[in-house]
């Protein structure tokens, strides 16, 4: 192939010829040669068409007939073991054959002769082309006169950046030709020489154009051409501008923007265009102002798209490019500022700017990356501060005209020129809106509000960073004091009061999203998302009074400075709305009572909303009586917004307990609902526009109040704050609607509706109503659906995998909320009391359980076969199912209330008796199988059995271990449960201990009444004991500790809360009184608990339900006549009374001691919190609290739980809003079964002996100083997401009460003088 014939090179070409058309687009979009090289080099994996190229095929041809026998050859030496080991497969055979061919003489042979035939048929191919290129060269300069004559009569705007150079071929260029070519261009030669220069100059390469040794005389003379009348000129050396910008490097193309900057500048300085006056305007088809918007728009789309690739290259590049446009918009910027009113001011590039970008997104996006926004402040503090100064200058000339508008328009005096928005679409570039509107025209007054615009968004965007609020304060000609950050932001709010209203102006002024109004509350907006910016530019006292003037002024029945009320309003609302959405806006509403109000008095801002607010939902705001009902209704809606920020938190709601606006927002519901209620059936044929948008708009109205009232259910006190308004089942169903169509919470709320659910969940009518509005069933359904079912709208092409972990995560989300639903047992009494489960002899597959009852019949109570062959996936829900009954089983209250009903640990006992391998011998033990269901049932029935805290009982885990014994627990089929599962204690000493508290008791006078500083003495010997000597606590002298303690406190009229009891105890013979099975499981379960402690004998057992017989008499008693449908108000207190047990177990099993102290505690403050039997229905709290069934643990105690975590240990309370969980559940469950199963014995007695000596708010300091101890593991447990499954189901490892006794005390000092008095008003209605 050495000698090529003519016919073989001839074919040769075409093929190549073929190949170069194919990759023609890409070889023609490198931006250099070596691109061009590696474009070819990776064709095969770009491109998809590389094996159906003929010139590709022919190759394959050639070496496949050069080297197909030696192939052939060393694939039979590999295939029969003749070469080397390498190692075994396909790939390693290829990769040997390969290098062994590669090594041949013959790939040599072919390798060089077929770079020879491909020499000649490439010279002869550049041959061919150069001959073209010179014919085509020759023939353009011949027709150049007939084009240019065709140019100047059919010009068309062709020429914008945004024709794609992509599109455009060309060829390389010597340095001799562009000599030429530079020389050409001169000013001084002729016209259509210049335009035969650009034209040849738009098919060079960029990059060789700038890389010759004329390129300076070059850029000269196409600047020169670029301000050139001529269009013709000015449009080419656009194109190839453009042209350089698209594809070439940021090396090459800073240059170009630089040129293309210096050169606009050129022509603002010597045009000198003045800003037109008046009605008069620009018209943007004038030439010059055609240029300059041309040259303006290029410049712009590169300063937006440079963004995405400069960070790649050296600084200086960037750098060059920010300050050359700085440069050109500093060109008038001082003649701007200093121009007075009615003079003419020169038109400045910022102007036609701001027509082709009136927001300033160049600037944004140069302020996105901090690679340039450093080097935009750095510009700015050092040479370009006017830049700033001009646009702050800009903001302050409207707001002044804006005043003098307002001050002279009702005197219908000559008003001033306001800057006004144009009417086009200011988000379309000019060229485009003449196609649509035909506007050509800017007057003077649009072309300032442009600039106001661009202005106010380049200091939003200044202002959100800290070396942007470095350059305040920022000295103006003609005032005497700088403008400071607080400056700039009162400013803007006036702006936003103040600006005109133009009646006779067609256009949608002021309305629209560029409106004064619309754009200043963004940049508030957007402040208020970054802490740092909200704190130095907005929690001021100067901003917080500007924003809240109009509202104080309306409170006084004076009119508001706005000229736009109902819209104004609103925008404030918003504002306010961010603000208090911020915890340090929150405070800084809640907190500083420094607004001045018209009465001399000062107050707080949230005070302020509040009163405005309720002065809205009455209508009883005179001045606002002109606005029309649909503009009131959203102002009010507004405002409602503002006081929700404040009331759905903890500290919020107390702020503003005395408005009662839940009241308020209840009456305008009612009164609105009423209203739709009433609403006539519309007649048909008689529907009128006005009839048909009145009801629609009562009914967003009645949903705005129902949206407001639901966010009170956001913290404990809240959620009874709505129960009482009896708009719970409304405004749940509300809530469910908008659940299932998967809508936000609000515009300031990140997370969903988990936390109001779970308080909702926490109380028994907000389960109910969760019940009612479907929202369990649902819940049910779609658990059920990914389950068992999978989803129905994803299309399954392939079998699901099956799932690693015990349960999937397709069903984690669904696991949780129900975790959530049932994690009080108050949910549980409410949804499965009294509910026998289903448990069938048939079960269809299609079957779906819709109740919580039905669910745990197919996946916790699955003892048959037929309920086994039910489930598509039994394993997966059994465990599913056994997972979620572990959880339910740490609420003790739950867990007896599902053994009374359901006897689940008998099922799980039997089940675990079937799983086991048959014996061998009849000798022979028969052993269980380890799988995945036997260590799920294992955990449970220890869970389920066993009492005790974190080094009381062994809780089996659910992995394997490595080693010879992968389960070392043992598993059981029947009780006791194996001791291995129990630790050993030491005996409990009940002798007196050599103790200075001991002693103390012991000096103790008889009657301690009369002894005024007994107890702040008591307190302080047991604080020391507690920090110094906490062991010494325990036994007899903790017993006598609290018998003395109580006594004391029943016996001073000053401590005795609750008058005494009148009851007699009976004989136990003559006791009629029963227990129910649950209060029957309890007792045998506190019995069993306090064997293992070695606290009670074996006859204890007797004594003890008698003494629970005397507390439900005693308390029954007490309990108010309610009559209610929720079940846990239906007869005694439900539950097993586990303070009762607490304190038999104290006494060491004396019923009679025991007795005489509980009956004594009942007059105490500390029994209605430590106590949840004492204050259940009782007559001693109002009847609508007693009848909600609502404990004052949860909305007292667990509410200042919530309170001082979020200030206490914000990160913890953080997690818990994040998770969907809440700290009130908890609180609920630990301190409803008095810390069981959560803490050790010791602590348990430490935790009562604190609250009765320390005082009832100890409750709240001591599960903040739990959770804050638990602060690690709670976070941790956020990220993993089961946050709730590890709280209810793991004790709490190594917290002593006396470690965290001074952090309580701590807390006492900070919170007692609120804590306590509200604790003291659980005798009056909740408010």
């Amino acid at each position: 192939m050495s000698q090529l014939s003519a016919e073989d090179e001839a074919e040769l070409q075409a093929l190549l010829r073929q190949l170069l058309r194919g990759v023609k687009d890409r070889i023609c979009g490198a931006p250099s040669i070596e691109c061009a090289e590696e474009i070819l080099l990776h064709l095969e994996e770009t491109d998809k068409n590389f094996h159906n190229y003929e010139f590709v095929k022919y190759l394959r041809q050639y070496v496949e007939s050069s080297l197909g026998a030696v192939t052939e050859e060393e694939t039979e030496k590999w295939a029969r073991g003749d070469g080397t080991a390498m190692g075994s497969g396909q790939d390693t055979l290829v990769h040997a054959v390969t290098r062994r061919i590669r090594g041949c003489p013959e790939y040599e042979q072919m390798m060089q002769s077929l770079k020879n035939t491909m020499m000649v048929v490439v010279e002869s191919l550049i041959n061919r082309f150069e001959e073209d290129q010179l014919k085509k060269e020759e023939t353009l300069l011949r027709e150049a006169p007939q084009q240019h004559d065709r140019a100047n009569s059919h010009y068309t705007d062709n020429c914008s950046d945004s024709d794609s150079s992509f599109n455009q071929s060309y060829a390389f260029i010597k340095q001799e030709q562009l000599q030429v070519l530079a020389e050409k261009l001169d000013p001084s030669r002729p016209k259509e020489v210049r335009w035969e220069a650009l034209q040849a100059l738009c098919f060079a390469p960029p990059s060789d154009v700038l890389s010759c040794e004329s390129w300076s005389g070059l850029r000269r003379n196409l600047s020169v051409a670029l301000a050139d009348p001529d269009p013709d000129l000015s449009d080419k050396v656009l194109r190839f501008f453009a042209k350089t910008f698209s594809s070439s490097p940021l090396s090459v193309t800073r240059e170009i923007n630089s040129s293309l900057a210096k050169s606009i500048e050129t022509n603002f300085l010597h045009l000198k265009i003045s800003l037109p006056i008046g009605s008069a305007g620009i018209d943007v088809t004038r030439p010059d102002i055609t240029r300059l918007l041309k040259q303006l728009r290029l410049m712009n789309d590169f300063q937006k798209e440079v963004t995405t690739f400069w960070i790649r290259h050296p600084e200086k590049y960037m750098e060059e490019i920010i300050e050359s446009t700085f440069s050109l918009l500093s060109v008038h910027s001082d003649q701007g500022l200093v121009a007075s009113p009615g003079t003419d001011r020169p038109l400045q590039p910022v102007h036609l700017l701001a027509l082709l970008d009136v927001r300033a997104t160049w600037f944004n996006k140069w302020m996105h990356g901090n690679y340039s926004r450093t080097v935009v402040f750095r510009l700015l503090e050092r040479k370009y501060k006017s830049l700033v100064v001009s646009a702050l200058q800009q903001c302050i000339l409207y707001q002044e005209a804006c005043e003098q508008f307002s001050a002279r328009a009702p005197e219908n005096q000559e008003a001033p020129e306001v800057p006004e928005a144009p009417e086009v679409t200011n988000s379309v570039p000019p060229q485009h809106t003449t196609r649509i509107s035909q506007r050509t025209v800017y007057t003077g007054r649009e072309l300032q509000y442009a600039h106001f615009v661009h202005s106010l968004c380049m200091l939003g965007k200044i202002l959100m960073y800290s070396n942007g609020r470095k350059l305040f304060p920022i000295p103006i000609k003609e005032r005497t004091e700088s403008i400071g950050l607080t400056d700039l932001v009162v400013l803007l709010i006036n702006i936003m009061y103040q600006h005109p209203k133009f009646p006779n102006s067609d256009a949608p002024t002021h309305t629209d999203t560029l409106s004064p109004t619309s754009l200043v509350t963004g940049v508030l907006k957007t402040l208020c998302e970054r802490t740092e910016c909200a704190v130095e530019c907005l929690y001021q006292t100067p901003v917080i009074e500007t924003l809240l003037a109009p509202v104080i002024a309306l409170l006084s029945g004076h009119q508001a400075k706005l000229n736009s009320p109902g819209s104004t309003l609103i925008h404030i609302a918003d504002t306010l709305a961010c603000m208090a959405s911020t915890d340090q806006g929150l405070s800084l509403f809640l907190n500083h009572c420094n607004i001045a109000l018209s009465q001399g008095q000062s107050t707080s801002a949230a005070h302020v909303i509040v009163q405005f607010t309720q002065r809205l939902l009455g209508n009883e705001v005179p001045s606002l009586s002109g606005l029309d009902p649909a503009s009131m209704t959203a102002v009010c809606g507004a405002f409602i917004f503002v006081s929700r920020q404040m009331s759905n938190t903890c500290e919020g709601l107390q702020a503003l307990q005395p408005y009662a606006l839940h009241d308020s927002l209840a009456t305008a519901w009612k009164k609105v609902s009423c209203l739709s209620e009433r609403a006539l059936t519309p007649v048909p044929g008689a529907i009128t526009e006005s009839s048909t948008q009145e009801p629609h708009n009562s009914v967003l109205w009645e949903e705005t109040l129902l949206d407001n009232l639901l966010n009170f259910a956001a913290t404990p006190k809240g959620l009874v704050l709505l129960q009482q308004t009896g708009a719970i089942h409304e405004c749940v169903s509300y809530m469910f609607s908008r659940f299932t169509k998967k809508l936000q919470v609000s515009r300031c709320e990140k997370f969903g509706y988990g936390v109001m659910v779970s308080q909702l969940a926490a109380t028994a009518p907000g389960v109910v109503a969760l019940h009612s509005s479907g929202y369990v069933q649902a819940l049910v359904v779609e658990l059920w659906s990914c389950l068992e079912c999978g989803r129905e709208e994803v299309r399954v092409v392939q079998p699901r995998p099956t799932p690693m972990e015990p349960i999937d995560r397709s069903c984690l989300k669904s696991f949780l909320s129900l975790v959530n639903l049932l994690s009080s047992a108050q949910s549980v009494w409410e949804l499965l009391g009294g509910q026998p489960l289903p448990n069938r002899t048939d079960y269809s597959l299609r079957e779906v359980p819709t109740s919580i009852p039905e669910l745990l019949d197919r996946l916790i109570a699955v003892d048959s076969d037929i309920k086994i062959h039910s489930l598509f996936n039994y394993e997966q829900s059994h465990t599913f199912g056994l997972r979620l009954l572990s959880v339910l089983c740490c609420n003790l209250d739950s867990l007896l209330l599902l053994e009374a009903q359901y006897d689940l640990s008998s099922t799980l006992l039997r089940t675990q008796g079937d799983n086991v391998l048959p014996p061998s011998s009849s000798s022979e033990q028969r052993e269980f199988i380890i799988d995945g269901l036997s260590v799920e049932r294992n955990q449970v029935l220890v869970r389920m059995a066993l009492i005790g805290g974190p080094s009381e009982r062994r809780l089996p885990l659910r992995e394997l271990q490595k080693g010879a014994d992968p389960y070392p627990w043992p598993m059981f089929s029947s009780y006791p449960v194996p001791e291995y599962y129990s630790h050993d204690l030491p005996k409990t000493t009940h002798s007196k201990q050599d103790s200075e508290i001991s002693e103390f008791l012991a000096s103790s006078p008889k009657d301690t009444v009369k002894e005024g500083s007994w107890m702040d003495e008591c307190r302080r010997q047991y604080c020391k004991a507690m920090t110094t000597k906490p062991n010494s606590l325990t036994g007899t002298v903790l017993a006598d500790l609290l018998e003395k303690v109580v006594s004391h406190l029943s016996a001073s009229s000053t401590e005795r809360f609750f008058p005494p009891s009148s009851y007699k105890a009976e004989d136990g013979s003559r006791m009629t009184a029963s227990l129910s099975l649950v209060q029957e499981l309890g007792a045998c379960t506190c019995y069993r608990y306090g064997r293992y402690l070695k606290l009670l004998s074996e006859d204890s057992e007797p004594d003890f339900c008698l003494l629970l017989k005397h507390c439900q008499r005693f308390l029954s008693q007490e309990r108010a006549p309610i009559k209610s449908t929720l079940s846990s108000l239906q007869g005694a207190y439900p539950s097993h009374d586990w303070l009762a047990s607490t304190v038999f177990l104290i006494l060491a099993g004396d019923g009679e001691r025991s007795l005489e102290l509980l009956l004594r505690f009942s007059t105490l403050l500390t029994s209605a919190f430590v106590w949840p039997a004492r204050i259940h229905a009782s007559v001693h709290v109002p009847v609508e609290v007693a009848a909600s069934g609502i404990s004052p643990v949860f909305w007292c105690t667990a509410h200042y739980v919530e309170m001082l975590l979020k200030s206490e240990v914000p990160l913890v309370s953080s997690a818990f809003r994040m998770s969907g969980f809440t700290p009130s559940q908890m609180c609920l469950q630990w301190l409803g079964q008095c810390w069981w199963n959560y803490l050790d014995w010791p602590e348990i007695c430490h935790y009562l002996c604190t609250c009765v000596v320390m005082g009832t708010d100890y409750q709240v300091y001591m599960c903040v100083a739990v959770l804050k101890h638990l602060q690690p593991d709670i976070l941790l447990h956020t990220q993993t997401q089961d946050l709730q499954v590890y709280l209810k189901e793991e004790p709490i490892q190594g917290f002593r009460v006396s470690s965290y006794l001074e952090y309580m005390e701590g807390l006492e000092q900070k919170y007692r003088s609120m804590v306590l008095t509200h604790m003291k008003n659980i005798t009056q209605k909740v408010s």
